[in-house]
């Protein structure tokens, strides 16, 4: 695997079962984020809920230059599947304090990258201590060559950017706790 597909996660996490697994069983390729947070499980999880209105990562560029917000937004801890989720991704499982999980829905994000799904999960490693590992499921191992290329850039584009917001969401969560 290489550093544009797997950032952060140990063994364990990349061998662990996650719920955009149960959604595309058989991807084209599967990338995996992961940092550590000096926050209990809840509190990373409430932050995660907040990409429902923001993406956490350069808003320059994928927030049309709005900040993030830097408090969570009351009532954005109520989920339902079917909600949208960074503009492009809809809801489509969650636990509460566990993980959420995301699809791609956008039509023309679909069509440049074909289908993306993925899981936040997050998880206790320690007293007050959590680990924040995403797992991506992406393409469908019948696309064309056109459309592999592109995943290519979108790997280590979507590094650059996921980094970012794993990092953000790491810094906003220890700063609550």
């Amino acid at each position: 695997m290489s550093v544009a597909t797997v950032w952060g996660a140990d063994a364990a996490e990349r061998a662990a079962a996650y719920a955009c697994d149960e959604i595309v069983p058989h991807p084209a390729e599967t990338w995996f984020r992961a940092v550590s947070v000096r926050a209990p499980r809840p509190v990373v999880f409430r932050w995660l809920c907040q990409m429902r209105v923001a993406p956490y990562s350069y808003d320059l560029l994928d927030n049309r230059g709005r900040r993030s917000p830097r408090t969570l937004t009351p009532g954005l801890e109520r989920l339902v599947v079917g909600q949208r989720f960074v503009g492009i991704f809809t809801l489509v499982s969650f636990a509460p304090d566990e993980q959420l999980t995301l699809k791609l829905t956008a039509p023309r994000a679909l069509a440049w990258f074909g289908p993306v799904t993925i899981t936040y999960a997050v998880r206790d490693s320690g007293p007050g201590r959590s680990r924040l590992v995403a797992k991506l499921n992406v393409g469908d191992p019948g696309e064309g060559l056109a459309l592999r290329a592109r995943r290519r850039a979108l790997a280590w584009g979507d590094l650059v950017m996921m980094r970012r917001q794993l990092h953000t969401f790491r810094r906003l969560a220890e700063a609550v706790s």
